[in-house]
C-alpha cells in the first residue's frame, strides 16, 4: 500500500507536470498556423525578387520592395510590443534594404513574434491594451497583427507581378 508521503509526492509531480506542459490557448495555435504562413510566403516572394528590384518602387513617395519586406519587419517588433503592454522602442537608425538584410531581419522579426505568441495564456490574451488610439484585447490586437502581414503580403505580390516575377507558390507544377 502507498503510503501518504509517496501518494502526495505522486500528486505534486503530476500537478508541477500539468501546469508546466499546459496547453498553448487554441488562438495562440491559430495565430502562430498564420504566422508561419504569411512569413513562408514573403520569404518566398523576397528569394524569388531579384536583388536589383528591391529599390524597385512604384512612384514617388511610396514603399520600395526592399522597404515593404523592412516595414514588415520592424511592424512585428512594435506591433509584438504593443501586444505585450511594453512601450515600443522607436530606433531611428536607418534600415539597410539590400536583399540579404532585409532576409535576415524578417526572418528575425517573425521568430521572435513566434517566440513571444507562444508563450501567449488566456489571461493574456483577454489582458486590454491600447494601441492607435484604441482600446483592443491582446487576442483581437493579434488578429491585426496578421490583417497588416497579410496586407503587405498582397502589397508585395503586386510588386513582384508589376516586375514580371510570379509568386512561386502559384506556379503550375509541371
Amino acid at each position: 500500500m502507498l503510503s501518504l508521503k509517496k501518494v502526495l509526492l505522486i500528486c505534486t509531480v503530476l500537478l508541477i507536470t500539468k501546469t508546466s506542459f499546459a496547453e498553448q490557448p487554441v488562438f495562440v495555435k491559430e495565430f502562430l498556423g498564420q504566422v508561419d504562413f504569411v512569413k513562408g510566403r514573403l520569404m518566398q516572394l523576397a528569394e524569388a525578387m531579384p536583388e536589383d528590384k528591391f529599390s524597385w518602387t512604384p512612384g514617388e513617395g511610396v514603399r520600395s520592395v526592399g522597404e515593404v519586406y523592412v516595414h514588415a519587419a520592424e511592424a512585428n517588433y512594435y506591433m509584438l510590443s504593443l501586444a505585450k503592454g511594453e512601450k515600443p522602442e522607436m530606433n531611428s537608425s536607418e534600415s539597410k534594404s539590400d536583399k540579404k538584410s532585409v532576409m535576415a531581419m524578417m526572418e528575425k522579426s517573425f521568430e521572435v513574434v513566434k517566440e513571444a505568441a507562444g508563450n501567449f495564456t488566456e489571461e493574456d490574451l483577454n489582458k486590454e491594451i491600447e494601441a492607435f488610439g484604441m482600446k483592443f484585447s491582446v487576442r483581437n490586437f493579434m488578429v491585426t497583427m496578421i490583417a497588416h502581414l497579410h496586407e503587405h503580403l498582397g502589397q508585395s505580390i503586386a510588386y513582384a507581378r508589376m516586375n514580371g516575377v510570379a509568386p512561386p507558390w502559384s506556379m503550375k507544377e509541371e
